[in-house]
């Protein structure tokens, strides 16, 4: 049976494929990819804190404080960034002012934040460790805002009136239901909304920082790949607050001293397992730029100038990986062993662990040393895995090659003339 009439791409992939354009999970995607700059910013200046130069520590020492205000200006207030941003995409989403969104969501969050005995903010959870109740809050402000629009339960003001006081009058009665709601459930009944968030996310978050958990994690990413679903699209939403979290993590303990708790950050997918794309195919595009078939040949040297630059959809495509059990193989051991071999190395210490992120393009080998702050033995273990990753594949892209060739002999090299 012909892949096209299979059930996986009648039913599954058609399945997954629109549950990875559900709004809100699109949403959270975005709002992930809106506080990158922020990171990346913060980063660099946790990398010029910290420097791994000989005498470096000594040098900055009088200045360190001054360099770690835009790490906490930054990394300290994740959680509100998350929040204004999943409001703000969300309520354009569903057809709402989006500012209007974004400055309810943060107004619910920020209250939450309190703390009970003096109205301050408890600063901890304005950061990573407010993640999830940001994303909540933000998704249960703005379906709410939707909800009293649709119904017109809202303060409706004449045509003359300016849109800009419409919107602001049009939120006042969701918010004020939204805010005495929320005050009645955190200051009434006395429950913390934020630290029982926290504790239904523990099993996943715990999970994914272990070994089995972050395999089965790349195993579910490349499966889906391999049948021609957006594999990273369709979880991330769930598994990117999380890597998000743990980087944020890894970032205060550089910042304090102490050593980094999280392997799998963000950064470690990214830089150490999609080496030139998702099943680091850039190892196969390496094996193929001198193939005897000229198709191979071909999208293999067209495609070796994106993958530098991590993006492979040409091969994917253009081979194709997708549905094809010669190339699925060796797509999916490929990200499994270099998933499994670099955790292993970052659990024993022998390479640094991520603490700072950067963008999901940037070149392999170079992402490997940014991305752990400068160490070189990151950057040696990106040159050896991308070695790993060839010797993975190249028994396939053999065999492929001469399935080619024997099924289309006018595509093998001419045979020299007797002489």
């Amino acid at each position: 049976m012909k892949p096209e009439g299979t059930w996986v791409a009648r039913r599954l992939a058609p399945a997954l494929t629109a549950l990875s354009d559900v709004t809100l999970l699109a949403a959270i995607r975005n709002a992930m990819v809106a506080v990158v700059p922020l990171t990346i910013i913060g980063g660099l200046f946790m990398v010029v804190s910290f420097l791994p130069v000989p005498g470096w520590d000594r040098i900055v020492a009088p200045w360190l404080p001054l360099l770690q205000l835009p790490v906490a200006a930054t990394f300290g207030l994740l959680a509100v960034f998350v929040c204004v941003a999943l409001g703000y995409d969300l309520g354009k989403r569903l057809g709402q002012e989006a500012i209007v969104s974004a400055a309810m969501a943060l107004t619910v969050f920020l209250l939450l934040a309190l703390k009970p005995e003096d109205a301050t903010l408890a600063m901890d959870r304005l950061g990573s460790k407010g993640m999830f109740t940001a994303l909540l809050v933000a998704t249960l402000t703005v379906y709410a805002q939707a909800f009293f629009t649709a119904r017109r339960w809202v303060i409706r003001l004449p045509a003359s009136v300016p849109p800009a006081v419409v919107e602001s009058f049009a939120a006042l009665v969701p918010l004020a239901v939204l805010v005495t709601g929320f005050w009645a459930l955190r200051f009434g009944l006395g429950f913390d909304l934020d630290a029982a968030v926290q504790a239904a996310f523990a099993p996943l978050v715990f999970a994914l920082n272990t070994l089995p958990g972050i395999l089965v994690y790349a195993l579910a990413v490349t499966l889906l790949w391999s049948v021609g679903i957006n594999g990273d699209n369709v979880l991330d939403a769930v598994v990117g607050p999380i890597f998000l979290q743990f980087l944020a993590a890894n970032v205060e303990a550089m910042a304090a001293g102490r050593p980094l708790p999280y392997v799998t950050a963000n950064g470690f997918t990214s830089a150490f397992v999609n080496v030139g794309g998702t099943g680091a195919t850039l190892a196969l595009a390496l094996l193929m730029v001198r193939s005897k078939d000229p198709a191979y040949r071909k999208i293999a040297r067209l495609s070796l100038p994106t993958q530098v630059f991590q993006i492979n959809e040409p091969i994917f495509f253009g081979f194709p990986i997708v549905l094809n059990p010669i190339f699925m193989v060796p797509y999916v051991l490929s990200a499994l062993l270099l998933t499994g071999s670099t955790y292993l190395l970052m659990d024993w210490g022998w390479i640094g662990r991520p603490f700072v992120n950067v963008p999901w393009t940037t070149p392999p080998i170079i992402g490997h040393y940014l991305v752990t702050g400068g160490d070189w033995r990151a950057a040696v273990w990106g040159v050896v895995s991308l070695g790993l990753a060839m010797l993975v594949y190249w028994p396939f892209a053999r065999a492929a090659e001469r399935r080619r060739l024997e099924t289309a002999p006018n595509l093998a090299p001419p045979v020299p003339a007797p002489k």
